[in-house]
């Protein structure tokens, strides 16, 4: 796992600025290297062959290549270099090797989370990639003939003189809670986007851009109907994808470990080839506490257990936190992730998660209207919100009835923010641009049906867009590397193709993965709803973080830009009729851009 950066056309960065950007991305190492008008840098955190011979650059005749990530399954890739004469045992030269090989057809090979460049001296082209489901970040700034591209934003600013925010873009993403797709908080700085390629003419400076990976066409394909043909088939999938992860690595690979059926199944799979693996449960003051469901499952498979007790310390951290991510994120759970990495990493330095099962398996509750059919019967009697009473209660069966009730009137945009996100809707009406407009064409793009729909949109925008970012933040600002077997590349083929009852099976969500967890998981894990990693938001609104979020929405905020102050003087005296959950969602989504536009 490392940080990339590099540029064309641009004056040699401040080398030391450099490195302290990206430092916590990979503290063992640094090298650069320049190339007529091109320049490339590589801070890396060894786990693949740790030798000096692996160091990057990494040069192989007229290419030179640089990455972030890794690749999983590259010994097995490296059969098919047959005559390539290797020198070390890293993924890099396999890359390499394949390139060399296969060109552009080779990330159809790679199972793996990467973010890479590959310089081609010979055709005067130069090569960015990312992986399929946008694990490792990449982001790129164009214009006129100077272009720069980096790991983080933080780094990436560093070349760049009087960077000019988008506001088009942060209109949109107070709306959303996220950045659409391939836009940022800046000017001529978009994101490299999930599953392609893009081929830079080093003379005329001309950017091609191609998909090498969508989604989407795995969902067009036929459906797995019969259940204990798709049981075997995830089961095989959940073993090789783990076990990959498990062997990759030259360093001790560890586990987090909630109460929850997706790193439980991972954890449970993993014992079959690691013993006393390390795993890790969180438990913080207000929050739910899973310690006891995560001991079952250490208790049956022997793992070295640890309850990481975290103290948050708010007034310390925020800012530094909140910063770490170079634009406004509104993801709460932000915080307490960045804690429990940081406690992880005083044990281990590589650790897997469960991240991108409810998205390919229909996790999330919110799927099961739509796999009902729910919508329908909800909008011939959505006339009874005239008479009926604000919900008070976010987890209650009323707050669930009469969201059904606001989501059957809707469609495109205002749907899909109200049953995911939900900030402002239905509260606050921003005015449209042009990347809402963007946004409702690519909701509308096609004809699958509403449970396919909600997972194939929330694999592209609330994934990739926000807790992928969240995970990859959290956890790189503690050079600790996070590795999802539920994102390999055999789930993003295999998961679309299973029928939507194989997904939620009435109310029950993730049923799949709840009839294989029968084979690893006690009963009182399998029976457990969905829970997310929730920090005591409400409180932090209305405690630890009310004189600073008061001072700094007070007034002529930079908020205030964009949401009337007298709505924003709503909110700090608790005078809007919202739920307590919304008020305080919406202050944090406030807050942060505040923090970040002060630190800019």
């Amino acid at each position: 796992m490392c940080g990339i950066y590099g540029s064309i056309n641009n004056l040699k960065p401040d080398l030391n600025e450099l490195k302290n950007s990206l430092n916590h991305r990979g503290p063992d190492g640094c090298g650069d290297y320049t190339y007529d008008n091109i320049y490339l840098y590589h801070s890396r955190l060894a786990i693949q062959d740790l030798s000096e011979k692996a160091n990057q650059p990494f040069h192989y005749k007229h290419y030179t290549i640089i990455f972030n990530g890794e690749i999983y399954n590259h010994q097995e890739l490296k059969k098919l270099c047959d005559g390539f004469d290797f020198r070390t045992e890293s993924d890099t030269e396999t890359l390499i090797a394949l390139f060399i090989k296969y060109k552009n057809k080779m990330f159809d090979f790679l199972d793996g989370m990467f973010a890479l460049c590959i310089l081609d001296r010979k055709s005067n082209q130069l090569l960015l990639v990312r992986d399929r489901a946008g694990k490792k970040p990449l982001y790129l700034f164009q214009r006129n003939e100077k272009l720069i591209f980096s790991s983080e934003l933080n780094a990436l600013k560093t070349g760049i003189p009087n960077i000019e925010i988008n506001e088009e873009a942060i209109n949109a993403y107070l709306r959303c809670g996220f950045f659409y797709k391939g836009y940022t908080a800046y000017k001529y700085i978009s994101e490299v986007e999930p599953g392609s390629f893009y081929t830079i003419d080093i003379t005329s400076k001309v950017v091609t851009k191609k998909k090498y990976f969508n989604i989407l066409d795995y969902y067009m394909l036929p459906k797995v109907t019969n259940l204990n043909e798709a049981i075997t088939t995830v089961d095989q999938a959940l073993h090789k994808s783990v076990k990959s992860r498990l062997v990759s690595s030259d360093l001790e690979v560890g586990a987090f470990l909630s109460g929850g059926i997706d790193s439980s199944l991972v954890v449970a799979v993993a014992a079959q080839y690691k013993k006393k693996m390390k795993t890790f449960t969180v438990k913080f003051d207000g929050a739910y506490d899973e310690s006891a469901l995560a001991k079952l499952t250490s208790n049956k498979y022997c793992t070295d257990h640890f309850e990481l007790r975290i103290s948050i310390d708010l007034d310390k951290d925020i800012e530094k936190i909140l910063q770490n991510y170079g634009q406004p994120f509104m993801d709460s759970s932000a915080i307490p992730s960045y804690y429990v990495s940081k406690e992880a990493k005083k044990h281990i330095t590589v650790v897997l998660n469960g991240d991108g099962a409810d998205e390919l398996f229909g996790g999330y509750r919110r799927y099961v209207p739509f796999a009902n059919g729910w919508l329908k019967i909800a909008s011939k009697i959505s006339f009874l919100l005239n008479v009926l009473p604000i919900s008070n209660n976010r987890k209650s069966i009323y707050n669930y009835f009469t969201r059904l009730l606001y989501l059957s009137m809707k469609g495109g945009v205002d749907s899909y923010l109200s049953s995911t996100t939900n900030i402002f809707e239905d509260i606050y009406k921003f005015k449209s641009n042009e990347i809402i407009k963007k946004m409702e064409l690519f909701i509308g793009e096609n004809k699958l049906n509403e449970l396919c729909k909600m997972l194939y949109l929330d694999f592209n925008l609330i994934l990739p867009q926000n807790l992928l970012v969240k995970m990859d933040i959290a956890t790189m600002a503690h050079s600790l590397e996070a590795r999802s077997p539920f994102l390999s590349k055999y789930f993003l083929e295999l998961a679309p193709q299973l029928d939507n009852q194989l997904k939620v099976n009435g109310k029950v969500t993730k049923y799949l993965l709840r009839e294989l967890s029968k084979k690893y998981l006690p009963k009182t894990i399998i029976k457990q709803p969905k829970r997310g990693f929730e920090p005591p938001l409400k409180k932090w609104v209305n405690s630890d973080l009310k004189v600073i979020i008061n001072d700094s929405l007070n007034g002529d905020s930079y908020s205030s830009s964009f949401v009337n102050k007298s709505f924003i003087a709503s909110l700090l005296t608790d005078k809007l009729a919202i739920s307590k959950e919304r008020r305080a969602k919406i202050l944090w989504n406030l807050f942060s851009l505040e923090t970040w536009y002060n630190n800019q």
